[in-house]
């Protein structure tokens, strides 16, 4: 219905345009998608800007049109939509009024009204100079919509906002959904995630079958609008109607860091100067790869990494932007970090426009993979060669600055064969993967086929035949001349005499297997040349696994024809190959790498001999910046002993300290709070805060809240909006996502745990701290509430 005076206009009147404020355009676009949302209509700003020059004229043509649409025995809700309100970065959360249960024209006229007086008050104008607006720019339509008779009514993400794991929350409460934001209420929470149940709710009048159906047009809303979003919703007892769509923000470039891969990969803690050098070597290869597949890119090899104490941590949420790049489901980056509930399946490939764009990119680099196997063939000798002049044994001809030259060069050589050491695993999973499909469709597992027989090539990069053979001549000998070498050190061993033959082959075995070590990322690691004395008594010692009886097939025994047979057959070749390739380059690498101890080590004696160290491999535990420094004649020579000993110390205290395998942000998270009291909440603003609680009841308590006090609260409306200014971080008797003490804080950015039951019995000063994360609220000292709960 088109009102006389056009002053009131139907959601989806063309005349509207961009005059309605985003709560009116996102309703708009739920409505044009076909989602169901009750009646509405839209007093654009056009009119408000009347009401802002005094236009007198506006009361009657506006009472006019009002009347035209309000129908007797209905209920609307009043809302405001100002231009600046639900954006990507403020939400002006309850700074502009909402009346609801309005029955007649007059009503109507007086609520619009009252939210464009609003848009003067004092504390829309403090927002308004906080967040950087100019308040001449503000502009304020107003919704009317008829009101929906609630019997439950709730809000849903289509990913959980604070952490960006893909799983979908939905909290519900019986009645009105303004019970949600500023009553202080507590709203029943289940979490959906691929099909499972993480957290679910049994409740009589809210049955599971409503929060499915929320649940299933959640992800469609998100696949339709093309974002992950925040959405209201009401049920009147037969359907869901959609009152709010909002696109979620906060998981924008969030941080996700997993230590799963840096279990394999750079375990344990990792000193300074390993870190220096293998972050930049092996994230940098990984970059080339990825840019190779996605084209120019922001990425660095710091910002694919984080040390937190001294551990390795991967930042996931990158990768998963570049998954998401490729077409691949950002969420199988939560199967890699080992998150996924067990059982679960990730979901399916999902191609994309952009994926559509990068085809001709991804086009050449598989077909630039599909010839590697020359690539190598034709590089690595070269780069083995280049490699083996940076193996000295004389340092004196080389000055601190020629050694750093050197340092730059072999990394040079190092990060070429990174990257062959990644491409080449990653061919020999695809031709292994392609092999094992096609035996899988003739009934053949993989592990039945001998797909590495007769390549006695591996025997040169694999130590344990050799060790074998070592033993079995050495058991060959006299018992009492076993017993004789038995109980020689390696010095002694090579100059026996009588041993000449069996003591060349350990020596050369040494030799040529020396590079390696426990592990091969991690140089500041004693290499087995460095000490020969454990590794001749392993060869001595060596108690041979068990023979296995063979029950492998021969791949010339499979009972194939014709084409299959010459496709099968060359992606058993292809695989052979690379599993050749993978095991020749990662012995290079690793033979490489190595020789970065061999520079460091030099600089170290030198460094020892100036006095600037304690012992030789105190390096280690400088960064490579502050090895480079004191070459240069930084003056840092004389502040290197107390760097190194401060580091052991963290490093010392950093092995007592338990992480958890992910870390949200950027912050280090909270340690050693085994055994410390604490309460549950829900995490709804992210971050770390430590501070004395301050309880406050009302506005009598608000004098005593100082900067950076703990806030605690039984609920918060926007009269409470100038506590977050201090708070370091707030705790919320009740509330769930979109309280307002969830929404202010996360706009404050500062951490937020809600219903958090007891918390309002905590005595001020009490020191806690707040992980906005998972929800724990922990006693930093010791309290004599038996309700507090004892961390795990």
């Amino acid at each position: 219905m088109i009102t006389n005076n056009g002053l009131v206009v139907p959601l989806d009147d063309k005349h509207l345009g961009n005059t309605c404020g985003n709560k009116a355009k996102n309703l708009r676009a739920l409505q044009s998608a076909g989602y169901l949302i009750p009646r509405t209509w839209v007093c654009g700003w056009k009119v408000y800007e009347r009401y802002q020059m005094n236009d007198l004229s506006l009361i009657e043509e506006l009472k006019e049109d009002v009347a035209q649409i309000i129908q007797p025995g209905k209920k609307y809700a009043i809302r405001s939509s100002a231009n600046f309100e639900d954006d990507v970065n403020q939400s002006f959360a309850g700074q502009f009024k909402t009346v609801l249960d309005v029955t007649t024209p007059d009503g109507v006229l007086q609520a619009i009204w009252s939210i464009w007086a609003t848009t003067s008050s004092q504390p829309v104008q403090e927002y308004i100079q906080k967040h950087f607006r100019q308040g001449q720019g503000l502009r304020m339509a107003v919704i009317i919509q008829e009101m929906v008779s609630p019997v439950v009514s709730g809000v849903a993400f289509s990913k959980n906002p604070m952490t960006g794991m893909d799983e979908i929350l939905v909290e519900a409460v019986e009645g009105r959904g303004d019970q949600l934001v500023q009553e202080g209420v507590t709203p029943y929470r289940w979490v959906w995630k691929w099909g499972h149940w993480i957290t679910k709710v049994n409740h009589d009048r809210i049955p599971l079958s409503l929060i499915e159906q929320v649940v299933t047009g959640t992800r469609e809303l998100s696949k339709t609008f093309g974002y992950d979003a925040d959405l209201e919703w009401v049920y009147d007892g037969e359907k869901v109607y959609w009152l709010q769509i909002r696109q979620i923000t906060s998981i924008e470039g969030i941080s996700v860091y997993s230590n799963k891969m840096a279990k394999e990969m750079l375990p344990g803690l990792v000193k300074p100067l390993v870190w220096s050098i293998n972050i930049p070597l092996v994230n940098g290869a990984w970059i080339q790869v990825l840019t190779e597949l996605i084209g120019k890119n922001n990425l660095t090899p710091d910002k694919l990494a984080k040390a937190f104490h001294y551990r390795t941590y991967f930042n996931m949420g990158l990768l998963g932007d570049v998954f998401h790049q490729l077409g691949m489901p950002r969420e199988s980056l939560e199967m890699m970090m080992g998150i996924a509930p067990e059982g679960f399946q990730s979901p399916k490939m999902k191609p994309n426009l952009k994926m559509m764009r990068l085809l001709p990119r991804m086009l050449v680099f598989m077909f630039d993979k599909f010839t590697f196997k020359q690539r190598i063939q034709r590089e690595l000798p070269l780069l083995e060669k280049q490699f083996e002049t940076y193996d000295r044994e004389e340092w004196d001809e080389l000055t601190d600055g020629q050694i750093m030259v050197d340092i730059d060069q072999l990394f040079g050589i190092a990060q070429k064969v990174a990257y062959f050491n990644i491409v080449g695993p990653l061919l020999m999973m695809t031709y292994n993967g392609s092999l094992k499909s096609q035996l899988k469709k003739i009934n053949i597992e993989f592990d039945q086929v001998r797909v590495v027989e007769g390549l006695d090539d591996l025997r040169n990069y694999d130590p344990a035949p050799h060790i074998r053979h070592l033993n079995r001549t050495y058991q060959k000998m006299p018992v009492d001349e076993r017993k004789t070498i038995s109980a020689m050190s390696y010095a002694d061993f090579l100059v026996a005499p009588g041993l000449d033959g069996f003591r060349e082959e350990v020596r050369e075995f040494i030799q040529y297997f020396g590079h390696l070590s426990d592990s091969g990322n991690d140089f500041s690691c004693v290499p087995w040349r460095e000490d020969p004395d454990t590794l001749f008594k392993m060869i001595l010692h060596y108690e041979p696994e068990p023979e296995l009886l063979e029950k492998r097939i021969s791949f010339d025994d499979i009972p194939l024809k014709g084409l299959h047979r010459w496709v099968l057959r060359h992606i058993y070749h292809r695989a052979r190959d690379f599993r050749l390739y993978r095991e020749r380059i990662s012995f290079r690498y690793t033979y490489g790498y190595g020789l970065f101890r061999n520079y460091f080590l030099e600089l170290g004696r030198r460094f020892v001999s100036r006095g600037w160290l304690d012992e030789v491999e105190d390096i280690f535990y400088l960064y490579l910046p502050e090895v480079k420094d004191t070459v240069a004649g930084e003056k840092m020579g004389s502040k290197l002993a107390a760097l190194v000993e401060q580091r052991k110390l963290e490093m010392e205290n950093a092995r007592r300290v338990t992480l958890p395998q992910i870390i949200f942000g950027e912050d280090i998270p909270p340690v050693d709070q085994v055994g410390k009291a604490m309460l549950k909440g829900v995490g709804t603003s992210g971050g770390y805060f430590e501070g004395p609680a301050k309880v406050v009841r009302g506005l009598r308590d608000f004098s005593k809240i100082n900067q950076g006090d703990v806030l605690i609260i039984p609920f918060s409306d926007v009269s409470w909006t100038p506590l977050f200014a201090k708070a370091g971080a707030v705790v919320s008797e009740s509330g769930g996502m979109l309280s307002h003490s969830s929404i202010i804080a996360r706009e404050y950015r500062i951490p937020c745990v809600v219903s958090v039951s007891d918390i309002m019995q905590v005595k001020d000063g009490t020191l806690l701290l707040v992980n906005g994360y998972n929800g724990d609220v922990i006693f930093l000292e010791e309290i004599e509430n038996p309700t507090m709960e004892a961390s795990v």
